[in-house]
């Protein structure tokens, strides 16, 4: 539920234009009335309703003098009173998204089909919205299609490490309450309940200790022999109501001098995750500047990530809007993109969503020059695009761009999710065709009800002429229970792609071909489940959840028939975790 989100963008607008307290108070207490409904009753349609009757009342708020205090602490009231959390998350809520709320909604006034339809989707209010519609102007003169070809016998092949949602958990404490009534528990501040609480090595409804995540490192660096790691996104834990800027840079800069300490002669390819910033989802678009900018991030990362992993060449890029594109080689170059410009619940989109920083029009261009160069490329970020998180828009726009240069995309790389997918892309003239495939890596973290894990990827490396394609990829669990019980833990590999789904290549024609086998076949569409789920599964997968699996892997656009699990929200393992904006 998005009950939080609810309160604090929309609860403001029944504050402070209503001039005497009383009244205000009483419209206060029947909104809490109407959203103590929804909270008991989970309904979409109420929980827009509400929504709808708040946002008309924002017009007499916007501008009044002193009013975020107020707003703040009628938003934190109504968040204890309704018993939505405690009242240090309530109170940590209202002021960490306080500028965000105030710095779009003063910016310009949005419809209530505008704000509702973004926070509840197409089912609450589906708006003419000049701002939603737009596309990027696509290259003419696309070569002809060359599918992949395998590699010869003995051929070079590259190992690429995927480290994704780590959400490590500094105050962490072995014996803590695992449910202790917030968000996220198993810390310092919880109660002390011994042998019935938090593990040694972590908790299946918490974020992981640091050990945990040093452990993982100790265990790749001396047991896999890779080339370079992509790191695509969510560092900090889920404490998202207490995540002030320099806490969340410590964060930040504490797991990159891990890196260097674990893997120091390796390249880290980095990409930023939506729980990066601070508060959570809220990355300002460039043309927002002075303290509401995110040049704090985006300053700290440049000199951070160029220090020894990427070149000059790339800062400018990162500190105008979080991405990059780096030349491996004259063969092959890898593009990072920010998918927070993408993300529904990143507020400052609304003021504008169209192509928030020329991200996707850059994106052009820089496929462009990789080909007339010759080069493949590999895409990496942190939402995927086909997520039910990503706005419609870019993702239709991104989608027409991979379909334009899949003779030169040999590759694309998510997280976000905490479980893992593919999702394959289709030629848009020719629907059966397959064109691309972009692969949802694995969280570390364990939050929630999963295993933490990593992946390998096998791609062709064979210069000059290499496909740069997936060849293969294994998953590598630690199972927590058993950890948790021996005291060590134990990384094991999980599965491979190509053994486990009896596929030749993970070309896009073998996941298409994928795809059709798991339509007759419920015990391959089991399997493909039990792996999704990091081999921590509660529930059988049933024909809905085969259902859900064969739409999400065959529609790589976000909002279609079927959608893909918002973040850290999958279907099934994470029905009652908590989830906040």
């Amino acid at each position: 539920m998005r009950i939080v989100c609810l309160l604090v963008f929309v609860l403001p607008t029944l504050n402070v234009a209503l001039p005497a307290t009383k009244s205000l108070r009483e419209n206060l207490h029947r909104l809490s009335t109407v959203v103590s409904q929804i909270a008991a009753r989970t309904s979409g349609a109420i929980e827009c309703d509400v929504c709808k009757a708040a946002v008309l009342l924002i017009k007499p708020l916007v501008g009044l003098p002193n009013v975020e205090d107020e707003v703040a602490k009628i938003i934190s009231d109504a968040c204890t009173d309704l018993k939505i959390e405690d009242k240090t998350v309530c109170d940590g809520i209202a002021n960490e998204f306080r500028p965000e709320v105030f710095g779009v909604l003063l910016d310009r006034y949005v419809t209530a089909d505008e704000v509702c339809g973004a926070i509840f989707g197409d089912s609450c209010a589906d708006p003419y919205n000049p701002y939603d519609n737009w596309t990027i102007p696509i290259p003419p003169n696309k070569p002809p299609r060359r599918p992949p070809a395998p590699p010869k016998a003995g051929s070079p092949i590259m190992k690429i490490i995927q480290l994704s949602d780590t959400h490590h958990d500094f105050a962490y404490e072995e014996g803590r309450d695992t449910d202790c009534g917030e968000p996220l528990c198993c810390r310092t501040s919880d109660k002390w309940v011994g042998k019935l609480g938090a593990g040694k090595w972590g908790d299946y409804k918490c974020d992981p200790p640091v050990q945990t995540l040093e452990n993982m490192y100790e265990y790749i660096s001396k047991n896999i022999d890779f080339d370079a790691i992509y790191w695509t996104g969510d560092v900090p834990p889920h404490n998202v109501w207490d995540q002030p800027r320099a806490e969340q840079l410590d964060v930040i800069d504490n797991v990159t001098r891990l890196m260097f300490k674990y893997f120091p002669d390796k390249i880290v390819y980095p990409a930023l995750g939506n729980h990066d910033s601070a508060p959570v989802n809220s990355f300002p678009p460039p043309f927002v500047t002075g303290n509401d900018s995110e040049a704090w991030l985006y300053d700290t990362l440049s000199e951070n990530w160029s220090k020894d992993w990427l070149p000059a060449s790339t800062v400018d890029t990162i500190r105008y809007g979080g991405f990059y594109s780096t030349n491996v080689s004259k063969y092959f170059r890898i593009i990072s993109l920010n998918m927070n410009y993408c993300n529904n619940e990143n507020f400052w989109l609304y003021i504008n969503t169209t192509d928030p920083a020329g991200q996707l029009e850059w994106l052009t261009k820089q496929l462009l020059e990789a080909e007339a160069a010759h080069q493949k490329v590999h895409i990496i970020g942190h939402i995927p695009p086909q997520s039910g998180d990503c706005l419609l828009p870019w993702s239709q726009a991104y989608y027409s761009i991979v379909n334009r240069f899949e003779g030169t995309i040999s590759g694309q790389f998510f997280g976000h999710t905490h479980v893992t997918s593919v999702s394959v892309f289709y030629d848009e003239k020719e629907a059966s065709v397959p064109t691309n495939v972009a692969y949802i890596g694995p969280s570390v973290t364990t939050y929630s009800d999963l295993n933490p894990a990593f992946r390998v990827y096998t791609v062709d490396g064979s210069y000059p002429n290499s496909s740069f394609a997936v060849l293969d990829y294994a998953d590598y669990i630690m199972n927590l229970t058993e950890a948790n019980l021996n005291g060590v833990p134990n990384w094991q590999k999980e599965y491979s792609a190509r053994s486990a789904y009896d596929m030749k290549w993970l070309f896009p024609s073998d996941w298409n071909d994928f795809i059709n086998r798991c339509k007759a076949n419920s015990t391959l569409v089991g399997i493909y489940d039990k792996y999704y789920h990091h081999s921590h599964v509660m529930e059988p997968c049933d024909a809905s959840c085969a259902q859900s699996h064969i739409c999400s892997m065959e529609h790589a656009r976000s909002h279609q028939p079927c959608k893909m699990p918002s973040g850290e929200m999958p279907s099934g393992v994470q029905s009652k975790a908590k989830k906040l904006c």
